[in-house]
This record gives structure tokens, sequence and C-alpha cells, in this order.
């Protein structure tokens, strides 16, 4: 059984993830979403809603499954028995970065194979990091997010208005 672990942290969902999972599923019989903690970042959004997002968006695919981990990635792999890892790549230098990690990754568990998608043009300029310093100035990133996290996003900063 062909199973992938998708590691990051999501925070928030964008359409550039969907992208990069949506094109990966024929891929796998399994895409296990997995949302890292990662103690050099402070999220701007709970592991409970993003967990939450992740689940209503593929709530209709039995071969999606959303979890929370700590620690290593291959490790959460070994726990899924997941031997792919996917990672998605904007820019080139994302995949220096990428292939460093996947190099230390082999590594540790030479059974784990890193799997790179390039995203679409359109989502080339989607990254989290923006979606969340657009939010935090006011600005509409509705057209950078799942409609499942848009209306999370709308619904809360109503009452903020």
């Amino acid at each position: 059984m062909r199973i992938c672990l998708f590691p990051g942290t999501f925070d928030p969902v964008t359409l550039g993830h969907v992208d990069i999972i949506n094109r990966a599923l024929p891929l796998f019989d399994k895409m296990i979403i997995g949302i890292g903690r990662n103690v050099n970042k402070q999220p701007m959004f709970t592991e409970q809603q993003r967990l939450q997002w992740l689940t209503d968006i593929y709530k209709n695919n039995p071969k999606v499954l959303a979890v929370v981990y700590e620690g290593l990635t291959v490790d959460c792999c070994k726990q899924y028995n997941a031997n792919f890892i996917l990672r998605g790549i904007r820019y080139v230098n994302d995949f220096e970065y990428e292939k460093a990690i996947a190099d230390m990754n082999r590594s540790i568990a030479t059974h784990i194979e890193t799997i790179f998608l390039t995203c679409l043009p359109q989502y080339t300029s989607v990254a989290s990091t923006l979606v969340r310093d657009v939010l935090k100035n006011g600005g509409d990133v509705s057209n950078f997010l799942p409609p499942e996290v848009n209306q999370t996003i709308f619904n809360s900063n109503k009452g903020k208005e």
C-alpha cells in the first residue's frame, strides 16, 4: 500500500496546500496530512482549527486523514506506515532547502522516499506566512484560501469590525 505523509504547519491551510494534496491523491492509496508542532513557530491558528479545516475540506475523501504530530517527520511516517513524504515546491530555493531535509530523513529512515511536486503557477506566491501578514493587517485573503477556511476567518472577523 502506498501511504504518503504531507507534513506542514498549515497555518492557515491555503489553496496552494490543497492544490498539492489534490494533485498527489491519485498517486497514493492513502494520504496522511500531518500538522507538525514546531516549537520555533508561534501559530496564528490553533492546532484544533487547522485540523478541523483539513477534516472539513476532505470529509468526503476516505483516502485522507489529518493528524497532529510532534517530533521527527520520519517517526510520524513510521506511526502511520507511510513510505513516502510529499513536499510542495514553489521556487528553486525551496528545492535546495527541502532536498537537505529529504537527505536527512533518508539517512534516518532509508525506506522512506520524499516526493516533490511543483505548485501550479497561480499558487507560487501563496504562502501561509504572506497570508498571515495580510490577515494581521486587515487585508482580504479570500482568493488564497479554500472556502472552509474563508468561512471561519470571515465569521471570526465579523465581530471585530
